[in-house]
């Protein structure tokens, strides 16, 4: 039991250097950015380095480590007995230049797993693209070990299916498959709870902080490596709901689902039992919960803890929000 007095739970960003990241985060979330490229804003993370600190109410500073330390039931409701840690990363990515070639791996290659680590499925949502951008995911038909692990920026064309993202298309980067991102994209990333990645080509970059090019890791990425999948193309949400707003599905994962929420008239999120996540990606809106509103605006995430149930999302016009669930079994 706990004697926590929950409610929709927002949480600060935590800003993460990275070379091939931009500066769009700042503008888009309406957030002041360290210095440098940023690539990714962690918006949910139950990390050991890396945990996310609640930013309003009677909560405010508690880490959500903390939290399902103190009332992981409360927190996870059904879930509670499946998971140590909250199972989800939540995370914006801006990605400059391109991200490196990489693979994770699945959550059965424990010899490949650093302890307490999962595998890592992930999925997109795009929100902003460039002309020039591209995401590559899966491989072309005959692509090998022996062209994997001699990647260079002539043969990736050659041996990874790829296309031009559009705002609104979702990617779903089963663990195993080989992936990359950049040259002007910024999406949104729901993923299982695990840091763990593989590099085969790094694009040549060299690390302005060392000099240096980062390490590869073409051994194991290659152990990962789902030779059996071919080319992953762009989803688009399935419409579920058209009224009084629009409900439709991203994804369905054993590990995550993932809907997209738009209109501009109150509607239900959350659930009975059970934890959701929600972020909002355009316009803005109030969480009403306990006689009290609880805002949000482009670029804030809100965790509805099991214990509070469904509550009603007032929009400030027309709004567009992305509710995530931990599905029953994974």
């Amino acid at each position: 039991m706990t004697h926590l007095q929950l409610y929709p739970l927002s949480f600060e960003p935590i800003f993460q250097y990275r070379l091939w990241g931009g500066r769009r985060l700042g503008g888009w979330m309406n957030k002041p950015l360290p210095d440098g490229p940023i690539g990714e804003a962690w918006i949910l993370s139950d990390r050991d380095d890396h945990a996310s600190e609640v930013a309003e109410g009677p909560l405010r500073g508690k880490t959500i480590t903390e939290l399902m330390a103190q009332a992981k039931a409360a927190i996870l409701g059904d879930h509670a007995g499946r998971f140590e840690r909250f199972p989800l990363l939540l995370k914006f990515l801006d990605v400059r230049e391109m991200l490196s070639v990489q693979v994770h791996p699945r959550d059965n290659q424990t010899e490949l797993l650093p302890v307490g680590e999962s595998g890592k499925t992930e999925a997109w949502v795009v929100l902003d693209a460039d002309p020039c951008c591209r995401i590559y995911a899966g491989l072309k038909s005959g692509a090998t070990a022996k062209d994997l692990g001699a990647l260079t920026a002539t043969t990736a064309n050659d041996h990874l299916a790829s296309f031009k993202p559009k705002v609104g298309q979702g990617v779903l980067i089963k663990a195993g498959t080989v992936h990359a991102l950049g040259d002007g994209v910024l999406v949104f990333e729901v993923q299982e709870n695990s840091d763990v990645t593989f590099r085969l080509y790094d694009w040549d970059h060299v690390d302005p902080k060392t000099g240096k090019p980062r390490d590869l890791q073409v051994e194991k990425a290659l152990a990962c490596v789902d030779f059996d999948q071919g080319p992953v193309m762009p989803e688009v949400p399935s419409q579920q709901t058209t009224a009084p707003f629009q409900r439709a599905e991203y994804f369905n994962d054993s590990h995550f689902r993932l809907w997209r929420l738009q209109g501009a008239s109150p509607f239900d999120v959350g659930s009975a039992g059970e934890p959701r996540i929600l972020v909002c990606v355009e316009g803005a809106g109030c969480i009403e919960y306990g006689g009290a509103d609880h805002p949000m605006a482009r670029g804030a995430v809100t965790l509805l803890p099991a214990a509070i149930g469904v509550c009603r999302f007032r929009p400030d016009g027309v709004v567009t929000v992305l509710e995530i669930a931990v599905p029953e079994h994974s």
